[in-house]
């Protein structure tokens, strides 16, 4: 398995544009995978400096619907005739960043309506082959994230805070391993993770995952004690300790990166400054 970050918040390369969210690439034996497209066509056009070529992707996959994720995805289906996207039941909701400044939609765009033959709508746990297995429904609540307060649902005249239906989450198995990808876990990577764990009946080997400890609309990072507590459990629990972390996206200021990651070599979940690159977590 090779993946390969299209975009996130930093680059190092002048070659590559960066901005505020999430694309990978995903290249398994049997798929080439999508996974978010970013708040805009930067993804698609770091892939063409990058070499890959997006309109071989047999099948993509939205984290949530929020622009920052899923910003890019109409430049994706104009410019890959195929693949089918999966997103979640609710992923066409209307939601909303709220602030003491602002109150601004951050949702789909409307416009995606015209490719409706293209979405797959799924809830629950969908298995889809030996590979790919997307997961939603997070059963517990642990050690959320306080930036949440700002993300929510329009609901008649009143804007309620976003339970996140729209999230999803998705294991890619491949040579006995399985990773585990999240765009930015609102519903909290602890929560994730000891629901993949349930589904696979063991803890998933790496993790690659926004934990969403920086609030982008304020301009602030959550509180030392909550960061403190995620890293904590994330290395006392069971479920969770034997994974390899990588976080890029909504996770601080700063997110994870290391050269290219085999599993002869772990990375540290320490915070790092990151850039686009390629990860490969077995030989082929």
């Amino acid at each position: 398995m090779k993946i390969t970050t299209l975009l996130e918040n930093k680059t190092t390369c002048d070659a590559l544009r960066c901005e505020h969210g999430l694309s990978l690439y995903i290249e398994t034996a049997k798929h080439k995978i999508l996974f978010d497209s970013g708040a805009s066509d930067a993804f698609w056009e770091n892939a063409k400096a990058l070499g890959i070529d997006l309109a071989q992707v047999d099948i993509a996959f939205l984290s949530h619907a929020h622009n920052d994720h899923c910003g890019g995805l109409l430049t994706f289906l104009r410019g890959n005739r195929t693949a089918k996207v999966y997103l979640q039941k609710e992923a066409f909701g209307d939601y909303y960043v709220v602030t003491p400044t602002k109150c601004a939609f951050i949702g789909l765009d409307p416009k995606l309506h015209e490719y409706a033959d293209r979405f797959v709508m799924a809830e629950g746990v969908t298995k889809l082959d030996e590979e790919l297995t997307l997961f939603s429904g997070i059963r517990t609540h642990e050690l959320l994230s306080e930036a949440n307060a700002t993300l929510r649902e329009k609901v008649g005249g009143d804007y309620p805070r976003d339970a996140f239906r729209h999230e999803q989450d998705l294991l890619v198995t491949e040579h006995g391993k399985t990773v585990l990808f999240a765009g930015c876990a609102h519903s909290g990577i602890i929560n994730i993770i000891n629901r993949a764990e349930d589904i696979l009946g063991r803890a998933p080997d790496y993790v690659f995952a926004g934990f969403h400890l920086y609030n982008p609309s304020l301009g602030q990072s959550e509180p030392r004690a909550l960061v403190d507590a995620v890293g904590e459990r994330h290395a006392m629990s069971p479920a969770t300790a034997p994974a390899t972390t990588l976080t890029p996206g909504c996770t601080k200021r700063w997110a994870t990166a290391s050269p290219t990651w085999r599993p002869e070599r772990p990375l540290r979940s320490d915070f790092l400054e990151s850039e686009q690159r390629t990860w490969q977590t077995s030989r082929r």
